[in-house]
């Protein structure tokens, strides 16, 4: 709809005092937009009114930078979360595979042992593996995997890379159940390696030691002897450690001297073992020995024998006295 004439806008009237004014308006402009070209006046004032405005401004947009604050901090927080949760769980495997690379390198290096001592010794043996243990009140007992099936029979030593660790007590089709030397019930001639004196190793009740109780009081024995299987009774074959002697002393009675021994194989380490079976004899004589005598070089000429002790008589003389 047009304006009356009368609604027309007073700045652009069609009278002088219109005109007049417009071109003051624009003269003022005009000087304004010179003074702030030289001298930067209205910058100064857009900087003044920009430093009161500004906090106008960050009050009106602190609802949506509040939502876009929250939105972000969700969003990282939730994949930081997984992030850490993958984190852990590698780092849960990694460890399960170090430990598990660490069991196999000493599993390895037990059965290293283990061949090393059939094949420096030449044994006839039966690796089994440890899997029960028994350590009850006054019973020390381990079960293998191998029983009547494997050819395992009751009585059967049982050693490891260190030493003697007990004798087959029970056997199952599947299973054998192994009586360890430091049971109570359990005994095991011995020999003490340095002065040779021969004595039995019995099991104490605390599992982890041996006891001597039959030494005589005149013996020489010392903490850090050897005790070697004796070969007495035909259980153990001879020459097997047992222990190392670990204290002496006088026993209650005062007619023996008792002696402790810490035992020689890992009875609480050991996962895989050794079956020790008889050793085969040999069959027939023994082997013709040899005949001694001189070297060679030194025997006469010729290879004639020597010759024998006894003299030769000569014959009788005939008639007339002349010998023939």
């Amino acid at each position: 709809m047009a304006r009356t004439r009368d609604e027309s806008s007073p700045l652009f009237a069609g009278n002088a005092a219109g005109t007049l004014r417009l071109m003051v308006y624009l003269a003022l402009a005009v000087v304004l937009m010179v003074l702030d070209h030289r001298n930067g006046w209205l910058w100064r004032l857009r900087y003044a009114a920009s430093a009161v405005v500004e906090p106008v401004y960050r009050l009106a947009g602190l609802p949506a930078e509040g939502v876009r604050t929250m939105s972000v901090a969700f969003a990282d927080r939730q994949r930081l979360t997984e992030q850490n949760q993958r984190l852990r769980e590698d780092l849960l495997l990694a460890n399960a595979k170090l430990n598990r690379m660490a069991a196999v390198a000493e599993q390895n290096q037990r059965l290293k042992e283990l061949l090393d001592t059939q094949h420096s010794l030449d044994l006839n043996v039966q690796l089994a593996r440890v899997i029960g243990v028994d350590l009850g009140a006054y019973r020390y007992r381990l079960t293998l995997n191998m029983g009547a099936r494997d050819g395992v029979k009751p009585g059967q030593p049982v050693i490891d890379a260190h030493g003697v660790m007990g004798q087959v007590k029970e056997v199952l089709p599947t299973t054998s159940v192994v009586m360890l030397i430091t049971d109570p019930a359990h005994a095991v001639p011995v020999v003490i390696e340095r002065s040779g004196l021969r004595t039995v190793a019995y099991g104490s009740r605390d599992g982890d030691q041996l006891a001597l109780p039959t030494i005589p009081l005149a013996a020489d024995v010392r903490a850090g002897d050897k005790l070697l299987t004796s070969g007495i009774g035909g259980r153990f074959p001879p020459g097997f450690p047992v222990g190392e002697i670990v204290s002496v002393a006088p026993a209650a009675t005062g007619m023996f001297q008792v002696a402790l021994a810490r035992p020689a194989a890992d009875i609480d380490r050991s996962e895989d073992v050794l079956l020790l079976h008889d050793q085969a004899e040999p069959d027939g004589p023994p082997a013709p020995v040899k005949p001694m005598g001189p070297p060679r070089e030194l025997m006469p000429s010729g290879g004639a024998a020597p010759a024998t002790t006894s003299s030769v008589r000569s014959a009788p003389p005939a008639a007339g006295g002349v010998p023939q």
